[in-house]
């Protein structure tokens, strides 16, 4: 998997998260969300620590700060500007409450609409098509169905090409 990919998916996971129980300080439950996800993995490649034990985490790899580098501003960037993503979502998602979309494809969306908005060195099409793909792995199979009807009809309403970066 590449480094965008995990990137967007570990920013949808931090939405999630951050959607169902936000918290005071952005910074500090980021700092936390990225110290978990070090530690999940290290006790998956090395197994859990016993009861009691410390676990002490190494600093961070390349790969994982390359990670963080990228998702980092996805993140604040899509919370910045979820009312405009919620009110992209409403407006074409047809027969649809915001409230009754499923919480992770509502905020696989939030994500993509703020990639497709204000991040002009991500095609518009990339993100449609990763988030697709994050929407089949981490929701339903019509998840990918729901998430690429709702961001073609964005994507319509983009003032650039969608095949370009400026």
């Amino acid at each position: 998997m590449g480094k965008r990919r995990e990137a967007r998916e570990r920013a949808v996971q931090f939405l999630f998260q951050y959607e169902m129980n936000p918290p005071d300080d952005l910074e500090a439950a980021l700092d936390e969300f990225w110290k978990s996800q070090r530690a999940a993995a290290i006790a998956e490649e090395k197994g859990r620590a016993t009861w009691g034990q410390a676990v002490e985490l190494p600093p961070p790899s390349a790969d994982e700060v390359a990670v963080r580098l990228f998702a980092d501003p996805l993140i604040r960037g899509t919370i910045q500007h979820r009312d405009q993503a919620d009110e992209l979502i409403r407006r074409h998602a047809k027969n649809w409450e915001l409230h009754r979309i499923a919480a992770v494809d509502r905020n696989i969306l939030r994500l993509a609409i703020y990639e497709m908005l204000h991040r002009e060195d991500i095609p518009p099409v990339v993100s449609i098509n990763e988030a697709v793909d994050i929407a089949k792995k981490f929701s339903t199979q019509d998840s990918g169905k729901f998430v690429n009807g709702i961001l073609d009809k964005v994507k319509t309403e983009l003032p650039r090409p969608a095949r370009e970066v400026k």
